[in-house]
């Protein structure tokens, strides 16, 4: 449920039209649970996903999720206590 609002909201944010976008992501289960998928398809946004038992088909996400998880700012041993406080960490990071 967490994903699919993420992705509602960017949609919204971002004015992304139908067919517009595909969403590319490993075979987790978020990912393909049928909450985000139906999402996916009522935003008109294409899903796409790696081969199975594949680790390298998307290198540059798990380089940026390395990234990120070893930043000096990351909270490593706390989590952050709202969505909002990692919504505006990420803003952070990203500018």
């Amino acid at each position: 449920e967490h994903a699919a609002s993420l992705i509602t909201q960017a949609c919204l944010d971002e004015n992304v039209l139908r067919e517009q976008l595909v969403l590319h992501s490993d075979n987790g289960s978020p990912m393909r649970g049928a909450t985000m998928l139906a999402t996916l398809e009522k935003l008109g946004v294409v899903p796409s996903f790696s081969r199975p038992s594949v680790s390298d088909d998307n290198p540059y996400s798990e380089a940026l999720f390395r990234t990120v998880k070893y930043h000096s700012t990351f909270p490593m041993l706390d989590k952050f206590a709202t969505i909002i406080e990692a919504r505006q960490w990420a803003e952070r990071f990203v500018v």
